[in-house]
C-alpha cells in the first residue's frame, strides 16, 4: 500500500507538496508539478490517508509520539516513560523521527491518520507549523512537548495541550549551583541552532548571573552540528567544543551544558586536554540521562519529573480523545537537581 512519501519520491517532490494537493492547496505550485504529483497517485493507486475510518469502537487504542531523534538519549528517554504510561491504559505508541524536517512531521500526521490514530505526542517541534494547525482542526488530538505557549497566546485560541519543564529554571538552577560551590567563571555551552526550550534555559543562566551581579557578556560558547540542531551528535559536538573551552583565556570554573550528551562529550574532550573534571571545570548537565550516572566522574544534572509527565501527556490525550470538547491546558513542572561528582565541593 503506497503513502505519501512514495508518491512525492515517484512524483520528484517534496511531501509537502503532496501535501499541498491533497489539501486543495495546488495554487502554491506550477500546473506541471500538480499534474505530476496527481499521476503519481494515479499510477500508485494511492488515496488520502484520512479517508480511513477508525475501529468499530470508534478508536484506535494507539498513539504517535514524534521526537527529533531516537539517537539523542533525551528522547529515547522519553519514548520509553510514553510507551510505559501507554501500556498502563492498553494502548501502544507508534513512534517517528522527524530530525526536525517539516516533510517527515507532514508524512507522520498523513500516517496517524491512516493507522486510525486521534491523538499524538510531539517532541520539541515548533507546534504553530500550518500542518500541526491543520491536523488539529481535522480532529487530532496534540500534545506539545518541551515548546511551551507563547505570552502571545491567549486560552481560547490554543488547539494543543502542552507540557513542559520549566527550561527557564533549569539553566536558573544549573547556574545557581555552580556559583554557589565557588565557581566564578563560568559558561553555557549549547548547539548554535536555538529551539524555544534551549533559548530559555540560556535566559534562566543568564538570569541567575544578573541575580548574583555577575556579568552576562560572552558567556554562551555555540558549536555548529553538521546535522540541523545537532540532535544526533551532540557527544561529539561536545567534544569539539571541549578544543573551543580549553583554548580560553581566562580559563572558566565551570560550565553549564544544554543537555547531558553534550556535557558528557565535553568531560570527555576536556580530560584529553588534561583539564580535570572537576578540579579545573565543574560542569552541570540538563536531562540527567541515564548516562549520567555511568560516566566518571558522574554528571551532576537538572532533571525534569519525566515519567510524571509522561503520564500527564498519556492521560490527557486519552481525556481528548474521548472529550473532544476538553480545551487545552498548559503543565509547566519544575526541576530538580541531582547532585554527582563532576562539580567540585565549595571549600570555605
Amino acid at each position: 500500500m503506497a503513502n505519501i512519501r512514495d508518491v512525492a519520491r515517484q512524483a520528484g517532490v517534496s511531501i509537502s507538496s503532496v501535501s499541498n494537493v491533497l489539501n486543495n492547496r495546488s495554487d502554491r505550485m506550477s500546473n506541471d508539478t500538480r499534474l505530476r504529483i496527481e499521476q503519481a497517485m494515479s499510477e500508485l493507486n494511492y488515496h488520502p490517508a484520512r479517508t480511513v475510518e477508525p475501529p468499530s469502537n470508534g478508536q484506535a487504542k494507539i498513539i504517535g509520539l514524534l521526537v527529533p531523534s531516537i539517537v539523542n538519549p533525551s528522547f529515547s528517554a522519553l519514548a520509553h516513560e510514553v510507551d510505559a504510561a501507554a501500556k498502563a491504559h492498553r494502548y501502544r505508541v507508534l513512534l517517528s523521527n522527524s530530525y526536525r524536517q517539516e516533510d517527515e512531521e507532514c508524512a507522520f500526521i498523513e500516517d496517524m491518520f491512516a493507522h486510525g490514530v486521534r491523538g499524538i505526542i510531539v517532541a520539541a517541534s515548533d507546534i504553530r507549523k500550518t500542518h500541526f494547525v491543520r491536523a488539529a482542526e481535522q480532529g487530532m488530538m496534540i500534545v506539545s512537548y518541551d515548546n511551551r505557549f507563547s505570552d502571545s497566546m491567549a486560552a481560547d485560541n490554543r488547539l494543543f495541550d502542552s507540557v513542559s519543564m520549566d527550561n527557564v529554571e533549569a539553566g536558573r538552577l544549573a547556574a545557581q549551583h555552580l556559583i554557589e560551590q565557588g565557581c566564578r567563571n563560568i559558561l553555557f555551552a549549547t548547539e548554535a541552532t536555538l529551539t524555544l526550550s534551549r533559548s530559555h534555559k540560556i535566559e534562566g543562566f543568564l538570569a541567575e548571573l544578573r541575580n548574583q551581579r555577575m556579568s552576562v557578556s560572552q558567556r554562551v560558547i555555540e558549536g555548529k552540528a553538521s546535522s540541523e540542531y545537532g540532535d544526533t551528535e551532540m557527544f561529539e559536538l561536545g567534544l569539539k567544543l571541549a578544543a573551543q573551552v580549553s583554548a580560553l583565556m581566562p580559563a572558566p570554573d565551570g560550565i553549564v551544558a544544554i543537555n547531558d550528551a553534550l556535557g558528557i562529550g565535553l568531560m570527555v574532550g576536556l580530560r584529553t586536554a588534561s583539564i580535570e573534571i572537576p578540579g579545573d571545570i565543574s560542569i552541570v548537565g540538563i536531562d540527567n540521562i541515564a548516562l549520567s550516572g555511568l560516566a566518571w566522574p558522574g554528571l551532576t544534572s537538572v532533571m525534569p519529573p519525566l515519567a510524571e509527565m509522561a503520564q500527564v501527556m498519556v492521560d490527557r490525550l486519552i481525556s481528548r480523545m474521548d472529550d473532544p470538547q476538553l480545551p487545552p491546558e498548559e503543565w509547566l513542572f519544575p526541576p530538580t537537581l541531582v547532585c554527582r561528582q563532576s562539580v567540585r565541593p565549595n571549600v570555605i
